[in-house]
This record gives structure tokens, C-alpha cells and sequence, in this order.
């Protein structure tokens, strides 16, 4: 966290659930010179404004990924970027795929090249499970973007900027997550509604990400996709953790686009893949092999039949351990 401090932060998506999160441990934890907040929804940024309204360090910008100009001024000066901005939601970008390419395909290169051209020292994008073989449009335009994030780094001359990912799966909490939506059925509805009894999802909390991007801007070379260790959970778990009765619920089918399983590494990622302590990393091919080779270091080769999936994950969360967090972070939401 020290090469956070004296550091001015730029954070694209920065009033969502990740980048309000950021802000608040960033602060407590850390000395950075200033940390911008770049985003495009103006309600947002004003109520974020009123919980920082005496902090010097913050500072607001409204903006879009998609604009370039805009991007590229607003960026002067910055160290390091965290990329959170997105567009998300797994049914809005089936019904309205020209905006979610033009946020997070087109506005990733303009990231990029805006990156490069301030000269900013270290980039680090949110990745997504979904971007691992890819069922629907939103997971193939985050694949896409990551591949731009990797293939920015031969962009950058003499490895000025640096470019790495992180990968991980549900966020507790987060805007469109399941948590928050069966809680807003429980009072509504008879039963939770379920897609499928043998659903699995991987589960992580927003601190747990954020502190994983900070350990990914200290340990990145650049091109690497950090994947954080985290636990599995049912999905019955996740509505019996919420809801006052148990096994209350109706089965309503699995959604279009949607998986029956999450997926952070595929089988064809493990000819790239190594493991650590508390995270795995997939290896770019494309890039100088003394990178790749100091990326290696201390890490151990996966099986090649190895693959990372939320139903063969060896790390479970129950019912109740999901049911004890909630009752220990009752304004979590």
C-alpha cells in the first residue's frame, strides 16, 4: 500500500460500489496526493461530494470513458488508474449491445491511449468472470477489453506505462448483485425466486477487492491477469442466508446469457496459468520473455487440465458463514 502514497489516483467508474469503496480504504490506509473521481453520473458524484465535501484530496470530474478529449485532459498528471467504469448489467447489454461496446470496448482503448499519452505509470482494469469463455455480450466485450489491456503494454514505449488486470466474481453488495436483489424480494414475495437448484457462484467482498488491487499495482510487471482465491457458494445458500425461512423459494429458469457455473480460468488458460499464496496468475504470451520469466517467480505451474470454476472450487462459503457476515455488517449495504 506504501507506493500508494504521494501518488495522485485516478479512478474511472469512480462512484460506483468498487470506486466508492476505493476511495474510503485508500484514504484510511494510505497518503495519496489526490484521488480524481471520474465518472459520468452527476447524482452520484454529488452525494459522494457531500460525504468528502472537507477532504482536499478528492477531487470530481464529470465525465465519459467514451470521450476521448475529455478522458485525455482529465488525466493530467495522474500516477496510477484504476478502471472500474462498465457497463454491467448481463440483460442490458443483450437488449442494447452498441452502448456496452462503446463503453467497454471503445472507452478501454481510449483508457489505453489516454494512459500512454499522459504518461501515467500504472494502469489496473476490473476484470469480470464472465469474460472467461464468454456466453453473452457483456463477458466477450470485457475478454475483449482485457485483451486490449495486455496488448497495451507493447503500446507504451520503453514500458513507460504499465498495464495488468484482476479477475474476480460476485461482489458482496455491489450494485446488481444477487444479494441485494433477493433482499428487496424477500419483503415482496412469497418466495425467492431461483434459476437453478445446482447453480454455483464465487463470492468476494468489496474491502477483499479493493485490497486486491492494491496488491496488484505493487507485484504487476504488466499484461498479467491477477484471479483472486475466493470461495464457491450455492445458490439456495445465498437465498437461505437472506430470507427468514428456509428453502423458501421457486425454481423460474436460468436467464438468457446467463451460466449455470462461474468461471474465472479455462482449461486453455492453464498453459499460461500459475499459482500463488492467494491468487493465480494468467501469463501473456505476447509479451519479452524476461517479463514473463520475472511474472514466473515464486509461482507454481498449474495442471494442464486445470481450470478455475465455482462448482470444483475448493474453498466453500455456507449458508450461515454468509448469514454470520451479513448480521456483522448490517450497513454494509
Amino acid at each position: 500500500m506504501k507506493n500508494l502514497n504521494n501518488k495522485k489516483i485516478f479512478v474511472t467508474g469512480g462512484t460506483g460500489s468498487f470506486g466508492r469503496a476505493f476511495v474510503s480504504m485508500t484514504l484510511k490506509k494510505c497518503k495519496p496526493k489526490k484521488i480524481i473521481i471520474y465518472s459520468r453520473d452527476e447524482s452520484k458524484q454529488w452525494d459522494m461530494q457531500q460525504e468528502y465535501k472537507n477532504s482536499k484530496k478528492i477531487e470530481f470530474i464529470i465525465g465519459d470513458i467514451r470521450d476521448y478529449t475529455n478522458l485525455n485532459n482529465s488525466m493530467k498528471g495522474a500516477d496510477y488508474v484504476v478502471h472500474a467504469a462498465a457497463t454491467k448489467i448481463v440483460p442490458t447489454a443483450e437488449t442494447n449491445p452498441f452502448e456496452c461496446i462503446k463503453t467497454n470496448i471503445n472507452g478501454s482503448m481510449n483508457i489505453i491511449n489516454a494512459s500512454i499519452n499522459n504518461n501515467v505509470k500504472r494502469v489496473v482494469a476490473l476484470s469480470t468472470d464472465k469474460a472467461c469463455n464468454p456466453i453473452n455480450l457483456y463477458g466477450a466485450t470485457k475478454l475483449a477489453a482485457d485483451k486490449l489491456f495486455i496488448s497495451g503494454n507493447l503500446k507504451s514505449s520503453k514500458e513507460s506505462t504499465k498495464f495488468s488486470i484482476v479477475r474476480y466474481g460476485n461482489v458482496i453488495g455491489s450494485r446488481g448483485s444477487v444479494i441485494p436483489y433477493f433482499r428487496s424480494v424477500v419483503n415482496k414475495y412469497p418466495k425467492v425466486p431461483i434459476t437453478d437448484l445446482r447453480m454455483t457462484r464465487f463470492i468476494i467482498s468489496l474491502n477483499e477487492c479493493v485490497q486486491f488491487v492494491w496488491m496488484a499495482f505493487e507485484k504487476m510487471y504488466g499484461g498479467e491477469i491477477f484471479v483472486k482465491k475466493i470461495p464457491s457458494i450455492k445458490i439456495l445458500d445465498i437465498a437461505n442466508a437472506v430470507s427468514r425461512k428456509q428453502n423458501n423459494y421457486k425454481l423460474i429458469g436460468i436467464r438468457s446469457g446467463e451460466k449455470l457455473h462461474e468461471e474465472m480460468i479455462s482449461i486453455e488458460d492453464a498453459y499460461q496459468t500459475y499459482e500463488f499464496k492467494d491468487f493465480y496468475k494468467i501469463i501473456p504470451s505476447i509479451l519479452d520473455k524476461k517479463i514473463l520469466t520475472l511474472m514466473c517467480r515464486n509461482g507454481k505451474k498449474v495442471k494442464k487440465d486445470f481450470s478455475y470454476k465455482s462448482n470444483i472450487n475448493k474453498n466453500w462459503m455456507t449458508s450461515l458463514d454468509l448469514k454470520n457476515w451479513l448480521n456483522k455488517y448490517p450497513n454494509y449495504f
